[in-house]
């Protein structure tokens, strides 16, 4: 599941000035997104502001709002949120500091006392409801669905509506924050729904861990045959493995005009990514760098370290022989 908005005109809450670092989020409280936030280890005092749309996140960092922001990217049953990673590859020039992923569990909520058999209404959003179409279809077939404009925002509207005939498809924590119950719990249709979110910032790479990942724009140099093959030689090459790749609109031409976003293990302070990322910017149409930044979960970082020891190696046997030229004798 992951929780997305149109744009709005104004955020929710607006930052206090001060010395605390403020890291505003896809809110309102009780987001799948304000979930994610909780398992960062932030510094004593950091506020967490909500807004009402990614969007307003993106906009708040950008402008100097917050510190940084926090949004959903990727789900695994829904594959990338395209509004959000949209938004970085074209419209903000934002870097990418941090990743975090989660497990997902759709709970259906309602007022405190009420019965699921007597509800006629159920708020949520349309991914939410997607993943829960089977058990939708069979447990409350007869039942209207209501979009929201977010998971924690149907919580809300229940709270509020003391009508309870009225649930919502919400995350756990929604229930704590709104005082409701969860008449059914983990109602998906799918074991295994993770969402991975990322946090952002105006300016700063985040340092090397030795577990990071590598977020890239890549521009084609031309629409041709073997365009995408050239540009993934330039990994294969280096054995550096990719953990996501897909095509996206470029939003600047007609239909065919097309870019690749990448998602790389590795951080741009190695030698071999590094070496990657100016040949893919002397080659192709354009670069764009998006972050690198501590990877979640567990990778396969023993193959990159030996190749990259080998690449060294290789580095140094050329640069021997380099150092063999006798450059008197070379013509003016």
């Amino acid at each position: 599941m992951t929780d997305t908005g149109e744009r709005s005109s104004e955020p929710t809450a607006t930052p206090t000035s001060g010395d605390r670092r403020r890291i505003g989020f896809f809110g309102p409280f009780g987001t799948f997104t304000q979930q994610a936030l909780h398992t960062i280890e932030a510094p004593d005092g950091a506020e967490h502001v909500p807004y009402r749309t990614v969007p307003d996140v993106l906009d708040a960092v950008q402008s100097g709002e917050v510190d940084a922001g926090f949004v959903p990217i990727e789900n695994s049953i829904e594959g990338m949120v395209n509004f959000t990673q949209d938004a970085l590859a074209f419209d903000y020039d934002l870097i990418i500091t941090n990743e975090v992923v989660i497990d997902i569990e759709h709970c259906l909520l309602v007022q405190p006392g009420a019965s699921l058999d007597n509800v006629t209404t159920l708020l949520s959003i349309p991914v939410a409801t997607a993943q829960c179409h089977r058990y939708l279809r069979e447990r409350l077939s007869e039942v209207e669905i209501v979009p929201a404009s977010s998971t924690a925002d149907a919580a809300r509207r229940v709270a509020e509506s003391e009508d309870a005939a009225v649930a919502a498809l919400a995350p756990r924590v929604a229930a704590e924050v709104y005082g409701l119950d969860i008449a059914e719990s983990d109602v998906a249709d799918h074991d295994g729904n993770q969402t991975r979110f990322v946090m952002v910032a105006a300016s700063g790479v985040a340092a090397p861990t030795g577990h990071d990942r590598t977020a890239l724009v890549v521009y084609q140099r031309a629409d041709e045959p073997g365009s995408l093959i050239a540009i993934l030689q330039e990994f294969a090459a280096r054995r550096i493995n990719l953990s996501n790749l897909f095509s996206r609109p470029t939003k600047a031409g007609g239909l065919g005009d097309y870019c690749f976003i990448i998602y790389a293990e590795g951080h741009v302070d190695e030698e071999l990514l590094a070496d990657t990322m100016r040949s893919l910017h002397a080659k192709q149409g354009g670069v764009k760098f998006l972050g690198s930044y501590p990877a979640a979960g567990a990778t396969a970082a023993s193959e990159r370290e030996h190749a990259g020891g080998r690449w060294r190696e290789a580095d140094d046997w050329l640069a021997g022989i380099r150092g063999r030229i006798d450059r008197s004798s070379a013509r003016g």
